[in-house]
């Protein structure tokens, strides 16, 4: 009997989890270690933001689900990997740490055969000083963030209902932040429920962001189909911004986020600030920490890991200049070079460079986002990666074989522009592929057939009618592995 271990219980964790039990049943041990009770599907937490749905609405406990699948789960989160064993234990095996109230602080070690490193990122809010909830800023990473984000706004909202002016001020909290796309569906949801209570006229709302220009969405944005015509999307974005009322300041690194002013560095080195009465900031995000031994107990986190945190796959990590940057740097299967039974899936796993052009400010201050790979390719690459391993636990291969590439591979994305079944709207966009291969799709980098874009009212009823899908699949329920990735 075969024991694969999976670190975390996100999108691409359970995505992971599901599979591997569906294709092994109870033949082999598949063991799920979380920190976390609950299951949040987070591209829903904007709505808790902005009041649309409450956050029992986006998240369900984790326990029942296990039970009923025969999956074993430790709320705990992974401290080390000893990816040989030790002196004790001669087979691979992780380190954990209880996070239940029962059982706090208690540690315990497990081996495994294979392991998945789904753990997603830690939400970096030090990186920039004041930044973050308690401190300066609101955040709609967790749906706790984004209840607390949502209690301010109805404050916000009785000011401006009393003739106060207010200023909101939405975007990324730092130089090297991601998942632009969650601060840009925010905003616009902030611009509709402020139309919706009728004191849109009262209020300011501005874009920050460390996009080269709007757009970007850490892809270094791209040319999209739309309407017969083919668009930027920066023009697309600029004009829905122009549309409603929507300031932005792009090539930006927050440099401090203070009591209603938020300190920024431009791309061109000058030193500026804004002023606010409400800031909902991205923070950058990092691994989570995890260290490694080898057997005789001496540290190899730099084996296994990368400096940000984020762990080594079969990548191109020579960190050749951006005009040398190739498609065939991206990796395809996902498991460290060294420790072959190793993965890592989703956010967990160090991309080669970025997507965007990298930028500094004449300081050295790099202003440029980091790719994003949440939503749809984490969970697309956390099944591949699972089926892998299936096949290597069945005998079917003694190595992986199916291969998940960003730069191969497509998305879809609904972003929600307003939260309303009747007059809201979300922009449904398609790319592909993810990464851009300017050598295959000359000028644009992509497939202008399968890159395409439009905004309406049915965005949002599909939008809206996936959240409850995918809920429904994390929750293994009947013929859950029809709902794709």
């Amino acid at each position: 009997m075969a024991k694969l271990i999976i670190l975390g219980a996100g999108i691409a964790g359970q995505t992971a989890a599901l599979h591997a039990h569906r294709k092994l049943g109870g033949k082999h041990e598949i063991v799920v270690i979380s920190p976390n009770s609950k299951w949040n599907w987070i591209p829903s937490n904007i709505w808790v933001g902005i009041g649309y749905m409450k956050p029992e609405q986006v998240t369900f406990p984790l326990e029942p689900v296990y039970k009923k699948t025969g999956i074993q789960f430790h709320q705990a989160k992974a401290v080390s990997i000893y990816p040989e064993g030790d002196k004790t234990i001669s087979k691979p095996f992780v380190v954990i740490e209880y996070t239940s109230k029962e059982m706090a602080g208690k540690q315990e070690k497990i081996t495994y055969d294979y392991l998945i490193n789904a753990t997603g990122p830690k939400l970096n809010f030090e990186a920039t000083k004041g930044l973050g909830p308690g401190k300066n800023s609101l955040s709609v990473c967790t749906y706790s963030h984004a209840y607390e984000t949502y209690q301010v706004v109805q404050e916000k909202i009785e000011r401006l209902k009393k003739g106060e002016k207010q200023t909101f001020l939405v975007g990324t909290g730092h130089g090297l932040c991601t998942c632009q796309g969650a601060a840009f569906e925010y905003i616009l949801n902030l611009e509709f429920i402020l139309r919706k209570h009728k004191v849109r006229d009262k209020a300011r709302l501005i874009w920050i962001s460390n996009e080269f220009e709007v757009g970007d969405f850490g892809m270094g944005g791209m040319f999209i189909k739309r309407g017969g015509y083919i668009t930027h999307t920066r023009i697309f974005t600029e004009s829905l911004f122009t549309e409603r009322g929507i300031e932005w300041i792009t090539k930006s690194h927050i440099k401090e986020v203070m009591p209603g002013e938020a300190v920024y560095e431009t791309l061109s080195g000058e030193e500026k600030s804004v002023k606010f009465d409400f800031a909902m900031l991205l923070p950058p995000f990092q691994g989570v920490g995890l260290k490694a031994f080898n057997k005789d107990g001496n540290d190899i986190t730099s084996e296994l890991f990368l400096p940000n945190g984020f762990m080594k796959v079969d990548a191109d990590y020579s960190n050749k200049p951006y005009e040398e940057w190739q498609p065939s740097d991206w990796p395809e299967y996902y498991f460290n070079p060294k420790y072959p039974n190793i993965f890592a899936v989703g956010i967990a796993f160090a991309p080669p460079h970025a997507i965007s052009k990298p930028m500094y400010s004449p300081s050295g201050t790099p202003i440029f986002p980091t790719p994003p790979r949440t939503g749809m390719p984490s969970g697309v690459i956390a099944r591949i990666v699972t089926y892998n391993i299936v096949d290597m636990i069945k005998g079917k291969a003694d190595r992986p074989t199916r291969k998940a590439s960003l730069a191969h591979m497509g998305a879809a994305c609904i972003a929600s522009s307003g939260a309303s079944f009747f007059n809201g709207s979300a922009a449904s966009m398609t790319i592909y592929p993810i990464v851009p291969d300017f050598e295959k799709y000359h000028d644009v980098g992509r497939d202008l057939n399968y890159t395409v874009g439009e905004i309406g009212l049915a965005g949002h009823w599909i939008k809206h009618f996936l959240h409850f899908a995918f809920i429904y699949k994390a929750k293994a329920n009947p013929l859950w592995f029809l709902v794709p990735e």
